[in-house]
């Protein structure tokens, strides 16, 4: 394989230390994929395999239509999702799944989450939304994130009954997504148990958002 498939091999691997070392998955749940530069391939985790035995050699390439183009593993369930996302979304280059706790837990209840914090609207630029419930296995799940995406600023969706999918430029970029959604998600929720939520006035909402897109940071 190439040398950028080697470099996207290592990199995901590394990163999925993140979802661990930020409670975002337990056990052998959660991926992360990559795009690989200027090609029509992925990298992806492994299906059923303990964080602590990754290794980039056991990262699995895969095609558009997900099928395994090197690598000794099955990849992940989630592979079809994953490819749907990148051939839809041109710009999309990592692609993370996870069943973080809280979370999910507005997932399991069926609820966005909404943008009452000024930090989801810098993030996320308004709710965080819902989408529709589909089995694993095929592309149903990849083209609810895209059709929920699609009328969203957000880059992390709560898939109804099932968890949190989030994409970026690359796979850090939405591992930190998957981070701050996490974030999000516990805050509001414990906010929630103190009273009534009052959500942000949409035009504070555009303005932090724009802020932080454009302007925050080096």
């Amino acid at each position: 394989m190439s040398t950028d498939s080697d470099a996207v091999r290592r990199s995901v691997c590394e990163l999925h230390a993140e979802l661990t070392r930020n409670g975002l998955v337990a056990w052998t749940q959660g991926n992360i994929s990559e795009r690989v530069p200027d090609s029509q391939l992925l990298v992806i985790k492994p299906s059923g395999v303990s964080y602590a035995e990754l290794t980039p050699e056991s990262m699995v390439v895969v095609d558009l239509d997900g099928n395994v183009v090197d690598g000794d593993l099955s990849p992940s369930s989630d592979t079809a999702t994953h490819a749907y996302v990148y051939r839809e979304l041109d710009w999309v280059g990592g692609v993370v799944h996870t069943h973080s706790p809280y979370a999910t837990a507005w997932a399991a209840r069926c609820e966005p989450i909404p943008c009452v914090l000024t930090a989801i609207a810098d993030e996320f630029g308004g709710d965080i939304p819902l989408g529709p419930f589909a089995r694993i296995g095929g592309e149903e799940i990849g083209r609810g994130i895209v059709e929920t995406l699609g009328d969203s600023r957000s880059r992390a969706v709560l898939m109804r009954s099932h968890g949190v999918f989030t994409i970026g430029a690359d796979a850090r970029e939405a591992v930190k997504t998957a981070i701050m959604c996490e974030d999000a998600a516990r805050a509001v929720l414990l906010a929630r148990q103190l009273g009534e939520l009052s959500r942000l006035e949409q035009d504070d909402i555009d303005a932090l958002h724009d802020r932080y897109q454009n302007v925050y940071g080096q």
